[in-house]
């Protein structure tokens, strides 16, 4: 995305590390031998992910950190081999971004063209640019790094772990099916005792740079650049001299660059030979004097911004990122320029300078001429929206009174533009510490063609050249970015978001192009702000907000409705049709809840009647405020009654199979309905709940079993004394249980018993089977299943009587008993 001609090819890989798996075989006391200390460590306690959760982990890393050391544990159970065969869906992953969180499923753009690193014991690659770059790797049982301070920068690091991606992710969802996963994690942070010391072992001498204003008057100099004389220059800078090197030791230094500049440079002066050994000459313009800087961290050979040789031209830096930047000089195999001499005596001196150039306030580029605006803050009295905010240029042509400032005012004259196309108009903006995941907003509108492209750049200015993200029509964007999303743009009008944004000063440069028509009565309005949610999550969803695992940063995601999905609830996932066919089928199948309340009404089992009836009507009720079509009351109360009545659904369907009087049924439901909507209160969703309410329906079929049996085999409780006689006691042992099993056979209809387990069967099936994508299907088949299989369980209740012990009332037997009694004279 960067195309200044003065880096290198290197500079693709800007911030890949490569960092070799350890188990922690340097202990504290090896580090302390190297003038380092610990800087922080943080614990994760342990931590469950359902299906499309996700948490995120902030670490700070300061300045002087030397390493950061990560240790996570987690149950995950995929191999290497199988990997590629488990979809990105539902894939567990964490991502890693430095300086606001990570979003892997911004599009689906972005899924397909996700591309997973492996893990290995041997090495760890992250690709991770300042904003518009991530990097995602399969989540394992162990993950252990070191990663030191050559290997990433300081600032803000974020780790994202996520179970699933893809615009499901924020789906509202009844209830999710898939794998949950538990992950711990521990991350420690140590730093250099002393700011002159640097390197994952603090080893290395690190010369610090100061840059002081320069003499002239006003702080003020003239210099000539690409062939221009200006004089409008505030600058910086600073030398010292007798830096001497043996062939390839290189020195590092660190220079800390403050305010907006427009140019950095490094030049050597004075190179000479310096040795003891003999006397030699040599052509010291011909010796290499490599430069190598880098924004951030140490450069290495392999990893830096910019690189060349000093000796031939000064290292030039165009609009150099706000920081500390580092530079590593050291001379390349000079012994050729000495006739081949191999002596250690032998050095390379020079004299160094460095020169900083910035702009007065309210000006910049190269020739000072630009316009450049700071943007003020004006917050928005929403306090349920952390951070929302939207800039006003600091000028007075521009009205406090409106978001949408104009923008022809405020512009560069073009005729100190210079060339077609050169004249920009610089806009600064703060974004504040902890809204690292708020999202920049920009907007253009005019009455005609709009002539300008939009640079942004974070902590520096941008350039034609240079930038993070930009927009010049609707076919040359950043869209294809990870985060950048374009919306309904046209020739009048530009909108756009950057995403994600990470805390700190962010620069917007308006290149105005020319254009033969007369554009003098042009009217163009601009607007910048921060916002929590793209596009208010499109009108099909609402934004929630939540904290990061430290507590530090709030971000903010789109909760959306049944039938969207996607960052910005912008996915379509169900079409009109098929919500249609949903409504019905989740709706109407729960009208299987009038089978098993016919029947109960039937047998005058009322308290049954009422349970099946309210199920169904409650569970209609509530998917249709699911599904979104219609809520009567709130969808928590909704689905507090539904899980509540079913459950209580199905423990009444086995208590009635047992022929207990009223009271011991009215005992049995009391403490069930108590259970029942504990679980349907905490955690109704949860797939454990269906074993525990078969698992408490059947213990209450039990208990109203022994309650029963209890009563009528009274005989069997050696009430009539002990039976000396073993072989008689047996026999009676056996008739009892003889009896037993004849009461059974007898009680129920065992044919609807066989179809009452096959419909459960179906059930069981049916719920195995839901997937968020099939979830009305066969959610609907199993509403119909479960209602089906109580309604073949109250049928299989025989009307049983037990003749043996309860034979029918004899009138004969009345009669001679009322004859037998005296009669009165």
């Amino acid at each position: 995305m960067f195309r200044n001609s003065i880096l290198c090819s290197c500079y693709l890989n800007l911030f890949l590390f490569i960092t070799c798996f350890l188990c922690f075989c340097f202990s504290y006391e090896e580090y302390g031998s190297y003038n380092s200390f610990s800087v922080s460590s943080i614990s994760y306690s342990k931590t469950k992910l359902k299906p499309y959760e996700w948490r995120y982990i902030r670490v700070e890393l300061p300045l002087w950190f030397s390493s950061m050391s990560i240790a996570l544990e987690s149950d995950v159970d995929i191999d290497t081999e199988s990997i590629g065969k488990v979809p990105k869906s539902t894939l567990p992953m964490i991502c890693f971004r430095n300086g606001s969180p990570p979003l892997p499923d911004v599009s689906n753009t972005t899924v397909k063209d996700l591309v997973l690193g492996t893990l290995s014991n041997g090495s760890f690659g992250v690709t991770g640019g300042l904003q518009n770059t991530e990097q995602c790797y399969p989540m394992q049982k162990n993950i252990t790094a070191r990663l030191t301070n050559e290997q990433i920068s300081p600032g803000v690091w974020y780790f994202g772990v996520f179970n699933g991606i893809g615009p499901m992710r924020t789906q509202s969802k009844m209830i999710s099916r898939g794998s949950s996963y538990t992950f711990s994690a521990n991350v420690s942070v140590e730093g250099c005792t002393t700011s002159t010391m640097s390197g994952q072992y603090c080893n290395q001498t690190v010369n610090p740079l100061s840059c002081v204003l320069s003499d002239s008057s006003n702080f003020t100099e003239s210099l000539s650049i690409d062939n221009q004389t200006t004089d409008n220059f505030i600058s910086c800078r600073s030398s010292f001299e007798n830096s001497c090197h043996v062939d390839g030791e290189p020195k590092i230094y660190f220079l800390d660059v403050m305010g907006l500049p427009e140019q950095l440079s490094v030049t050597v002066m004075n190179v000479r030979f310096d040795g003891t050994s003999s006397n030699f000459t040599g052509n010291v313009s011909e010796i290499n004097v490599m430069c190598l800087a880098r924004h951030g961290t140490i450069p290495l050979p392999n990893f830096h911004d910019y690189s060349t040789n000093i000796n031939k031209a000064p290292l030039v830096i165009r609009s150099p990122k706000v920081g500390r930047w580092y530079f590593t000089i050291f001379p390349v195999n000079f012994s050729k320029e000495i006739g081949g001499i191999q002596d250690p005596t032998i050095k390379v001196c020079y004299s160094m300078e460095w020169k900083v150039l910035e702009c007065p306030l309210g000006k910049a580029g190269l020739n000072c001429t630009q316009e450049r605006y700071m943007l003020q803050t004006v917050l928005r009295r929403n306090p349920s929206a952390f951070f929302e905010s939207y800039y006003l240029p600091v000028s007075e042509k521009v009205s406090p009174d409106s978001a949408n400032f104009p923008l022809e005012p405020l512009l560069s004259n073009y005729s100190n533009g210079g060339e077609l196309g050169d004249a920009w108009t610089y806009f600064l903006m703060d974004v504040p510490h902890g809204a690292a995941a708020g999202n920049i907003h920009i907007r253009l509108t005019s009455d005609v063609k709009i002539n300008y492209e939009i640079y942004a750049r974070f902590g520096a200015l941008p350039t034609h050249d240079t930038w993070d993200y930009f927009y010049a029509n609707k076919t040359s964007s950043s869209d294809g970015s990870m985060f950048f999303m374009l919306y309904n743009s046209s020739e009048e009008s530009v909108n756009f978001y950057i995403l994600y944004v990470r805390e700190g000063s962010w620069n917007f440069g308006l290149r105005y192009l020319n254009s033969s028509s007369s554009t003098s009565t042009a009217q163009t309005t601009m607007s910048i702000s921060l916002e929590r949610c793209p596009k208010r999550c499109s009108s099909h969803g609402q934004c929630q907000s939540a904290v990061d695992a430290s507590g530090l940063t709030f971000y903010s995601y789109c909760a959306c409705d049944r039938n969207h999905g996607g960052f910005d609830c912008s996915v379509e996932i169900v079409s009109h049709q098929g919500h249609i066919w949903q409504s019905i089928s989740l709706i109407a199948s729960n009208a299987a809840a009038v089978l098993p309340a016919y029947w109960a009404l039937r047998q005058k089992a009322f308290a049954e009647w009422v349970l099946f009836t309210s199920s169904g009507i409650s569970s209609g009720l509530y998917h249709a405020c699911d599904v979104g079509t219609w809520c009567a009351l709130s969808f928590h109360v909704l689905q507090f009654m539904d899980f509540w009545l079913s459950f209580m659904a199905v423990v009444s369907t086995f208590v009635y199979l047992a022929a207990i009087d009223e009271g011991s049924k009215r005992t049995i439901h009391t403490a069930v309905s108590i259970l029942t909507a504990l679980m349907a209160a905490t955690e109704a969703t949860r797939s454990a709940n269906i074993i525990l309410v078969i698992a408490i329906g059947a213990l209450g079929l039990l208990v109203g079993w022994l309650i029963e049996f209890s009563t009528k085999f009274r005989s069997f409780s050696f009430t009539t004394g002990f039976h000396v006689n073993v072989l008689h006691r047996w026999q009676t042992i056996r008739d009892s249980l003889r009896s037993l099993i004849k009461t059974l056979l007898k009680r129920f209809r065992w044919g609807f018993v066989l179809a009452g387990f096959v419909a459960l069967a179906m059930a069981a099936i049916s719920w195995k089977l839901e997937t968020s994508e099939s979830y009305w299907v066969w959610h609907s088949m199993w509403h119909v299943s479960i209602y089906t299989s109580s309604f073949l369980f109250l049928c299989s209740k025989a009307d049983y009587i037990n003749n043996e012990n309860e034979g029918p009332p004899d009138g004969n037997y009345e009669l001679a008993r009322q004859d037998s009694l005296p009669r009165g004279p």
